[in-house]
C-alpha cells in the first residue's frame, strides 16, 4: 500500500467516525429533549426511528465515499447537507411519538429547516466550485429520504392523508422500474430537460413543511394534498414514459 492510499484510508476512517459521532451526539441530544417534553417512553421510541436513519445515513456516507477522495466529505457544502440529513432523521423520530402540545411543532421545524439548507447547499456549492460527485450523491439520497419520512409522520400524525404517500412512492417505483430495465438489457434514455420539475420539488417540500404545522385543519389540508400532489405524480410518469421511449413513440 501506497504513502497516498494509506493517507486516503484514514481520512476514509476520519470521516466515517466523525460522522458517526455527530450522529451519536444528535441521538443523545434529540433522546433528552423528548424525554424532557413528553417521557422516556416516547423518547425511547423516537430513538428507534431516528437512530435507524442516522445509521443509515452514516452507512451511506461510508458506502459513497469511494466515489471521490475521502476529503470530500468535509467539503462545506456537504457537511451542510449532512446537517440537513441530521435534521431529517430528526424529523423521523416523531413517527412513533404522539403529537402532544409540546412537541407538535418540532417535526416541522425539523424538516423545514432541512428544506432551507437544501437550497443552501447548492448554492454554496456553485459559489466555492465545491460540487462533487459524493454531494450530489448525498444530496439526491437525503432529499429522497426526507420526501419519505416527513410524510409519513404527516400521516401518523393526522396531518396528511394516506393517499399523498403515493408521492413518495413515487421515486422509489421510479428507480425501480429503471433498474429492473437495465437488468433485462432494455435501453434506458435521457431524462428530458424539465422548467417544472425543480419548482414542483420545491412546492412539494414547503407544502410538506406547512401540512406537518399544527394551524391548519386537517379537512382542509387533506384534499389539499391530493390536489398538491397530483403535478409532481404527472411529471414522474411522463418522465418514465420518455426515458423508456414510449412517450417518443407515442
Amino acid at each position: 500500500m501506497s504513502g497516498a492510499e494509506r493517507v486516503y484510508r484514514r481520512l476514509d476512517a476520519a470521516a466515517v467516525t466523525a460522522a458517526a459521532l455527530a450522529a451519536a451526539g444528535a441521538a443523545v441530544a434529540g433522546w433528552t429533549l423528548v424525554a424532557t417534553m413528553v417521557s422516556h417512553d416516547a423518547a425511547n421510541r423516537w430513538l428507534l426511528v431516528a437512530g435507524a436513519v442516522l445509521g443509515y445515513e452514516v452507512g451511506f456516507l461510508a458506502y459513497h465515499l469511494d466515489a471521490e477522495r475521502p476529503r470530500a466529505a468535509f467539503a462545506p457544502p456537504n457537511l451542510v447537507t449532512l446537517f440537513r440529513g441530521g435534521l431529517y432523521a430528526a424529523t423521523a423520530g416523531f413517527l412513533l411519538v404522539p403529537p402532544t402540545r409540546a412537541v407538535q411543532w418540532i417535526p416541522a421545524a425539523c424538516y423545514g429547516t432541512g428544506v432551507a439548507l437544501d437550497f443552501v447547499d447548492g448554492r454554496l456549492a456553485r459559489l466555492t466550485g465545491g460540487t462533487t460527485e459524493l454531494g450530489a450523491k448525498l444530496d439526491l439520497a437525503f432529499d429522497t429520504l426526507g420526501f419519505l419520512v416527513a410524510p409519513l409522520v404527516g400521516v401518523a400524525w393526522g396531518r396528511l392523508p394516506v393517499a399523498y404517500l403515493s408521492l413518495s412512492a413515487a421515486r422509489y417505483v421510479y428507480r425501480a422500474g429503471i433498474g429492473w430495465r437495465k437488468r433485462r438489457g432494455r435501453p434506458i434514455g435521457d431524462l428530458p430537460e424539465s422548467r417544472v420539475r425543480r419548482p414542483l420539488a420545491a412546492l412539494q417540500m414547503t407544502f410538506i413543511t406547512a401540512a406537518l404545522a399544527p394551524v391548519g385543519p386537517a379537512a382542509v389540508v387533506h384534499p389539499l394534498a391530493v390536489v398538491v400532489a397530483a403535478p409532481s405524480l404527472a411529471v414522474f410518469a411522463r418522465d418514465y414514459l420518455a426515458v423508456t421511449g414510449r412517450l417518443n413513440r407515442a
